[in-house]
């Protein structure tokens, strides 16, 4: 008898606990839990995120969690859980992406802007290069242009290989980094390869080019490129031997945005011809027409191309990242829900952008929607959080980001003849993209306008 009082006060105790637990986990939204411990529906998640981010909100509602990975995610898809992820002080950015720093490096804010100058004498280099009239896969086409481009600018003159079975390879590396970035800041290495070797093949070159990158020096005002400052900056906070990651985060975040920016932008316009023309009106009002004198680009002269910086923003609404995210720092209600401490609110900028509610047709490439933003102020659309909002508003805004989910790739790079058949290309003289002049001069300012958003 003696021993049977205590189990039972145990019982009841644990019990008592049980249901109290229950309760509070009534107030919580629903949670797609799936039957694999940790893993939970990770793989199902991330084979289709988006499509499986909205059949959840049809079946379960405005606000929902998701567990993968050891992560428990809840998604808010109306205003009042979105006004929560974006102003609450129980929610926090830096938290959030905690992690992936951790793997991959962290970046500050800083003024691209600055950049715009040399940006279009680096254009006008590798534009040269390729002669005035011809037929290439745009894909390819931005990718050869943007990688060097960026890469000199960003890092070192010198720095971006000028062999062809480097350039080769350097495309091959950073594609497979890209591709399973948001995977190899989550998962461990063994379990990504390709990821894996990619990494270590950039670490490497950093590693091997530091030294030189660090000594060099602008030959015209003796200027520091973005690379030395972030070292000199990574060196004195931390270690030297932190320096390669910091590179390569750098070169990631400085190219994995701007190629699809660049790529969605010239595909919106050349596939809506009355687009094209007024684009290339508009130019023309500006810097004359199309001849043999290179174009001098000046931050004025931006200014006056609004219909540019409305295509740019356009394709950003329609390509925009599949989630953002914050982490829960305090229990906070939302719809009658309690969200704990711990969670990762989610909020997918692809789907609010496509709310008809906010955007007007809104799978229609519709430039001219921007008229209403105060761009002057740096004002976008209400509903419009591509770059986040507040004070952790991505300092990318200046690159565009169009960055996805896993499992989302594709729909940054589909195959191109499902998308704009008009553009496809494949040596046939009906479906390639001809890149004469003005179509050139078309892509110098709109690269220009996806490095400098506001």
């Amino acid at each position: 008898m003696e021993l049977i009082f205590p189990t039972v006060i145990i019982i009841l105790s644990c019990l008592a606990l049980f249901l109290l637990l229950q309760r509070k986990n009534l107030r919580r939204p629903p949670c797609i839990r799936g039957w694999i411990p940790w893993i939970g529906v990770g793989f199902e998640f991330g084979k289709a995120p988006l499509e499986f981010i909205e059949k959840a909100r049809i079946k379960y509602g405005p606000i929902f969690t998701v567990f993968a990975m050891g992560n428990r995610m809840t998604f808010v898809t109306e205003e009042e859980g979105i006004n929560v992820f974006l102003k609450s002080k129980k929610v926090d950015f830096e938290l959030a992406v905690q992690n992936i720093v951790y793997h991959t490096g962290k970046m500050g804010t800083v003024n691209l802007h600055q950049f715009t100058g040399q940006l279009t004498e680096e254009l006008h280099e590798q534009l040269e290069n390729l002669g005035t009239h011809g037929t290439m896969d745009l894909n390819n086409l931005v990718r050869h242009l943007l990688y060097p481009v960026t890469v000199n600018t960003l890092f070192n003159k010198s720095w971006f290989p000028i062999n062809k079975k480097k350039i080769k390879e350097f495309h091959q590396y950073f594609q497979a980094y890209d591709e399973d970035f948001e995977y190899g800041s989550q998962l461990p290495e063994c379990l990504l390869r390709n990821w894996s070797k990619s990494k270590k093949w950039f670490l490497e070159l950093f590693e091997k080019n530091i030294p030189d990158i660090k000594a060099c020096k602008s030959a015209k005002d003796n200027s520091m490129t973005l690379l030395q400052a972030t070292l000199d900056i990574v060196e004195t906070e931390t270690s030297k031997e932190n320096s390669p990651n910091y590179g390569l985060l750098l070169l990631w975040a400085s190219l994995s945005n701007a190629v699809p920016v660049a790529f969605w932008t010239l595909a919106y316009i050349l596939s809506h011809p009355d687009i094209h023309k007024a684009v290339m009106e508009g130019i023309s009002s500006v810097f004359g027409k199309a001849g043999k004198d290179k174009i001098k680009v000046s931050e004025d002269d931006l200014e006056k191309l609004l219909l540019i910086k409305w295509c740019v923003l356009e394709t950003i609404r329609l390509k925009a990242p599949g989630v953002i995210t914050r982490r829960v720092v305090k229990p906070v209600e939302i719809l009658n829900y309690i969200i704990p401490s711990g969670d990762l609110l989610m909020l997918s900028p692809f789907w609010l952008h496509r709310n008809p509610k906010y955007f007007p047709e809104p799978e229609l490439f519709k430039p001219e929607r921007w008229k209403k933003a105060n761009l002057e102020k740096h004002s976008f659309l209400d509903c419009f959080v591509a770059f986040g909002s507040g004070k952790f508003q991505c300092p990318g805004s200046y690159l565009g980001d169009s960055s996805t989910l896993p499992g989302e790739r594709e729909d940054r790079h589909p195959p191109w003849r499902k998308c704009f058949p008009g553009l496809s290309a494949g040596g046939g003289k009906h479906d390639a993209v001809q890149f004469h002049d003005t179509t050139i001069r078309t892509f110098l300012f709109v690269q220009c306008f996806s490095r400098k958003i506001a």
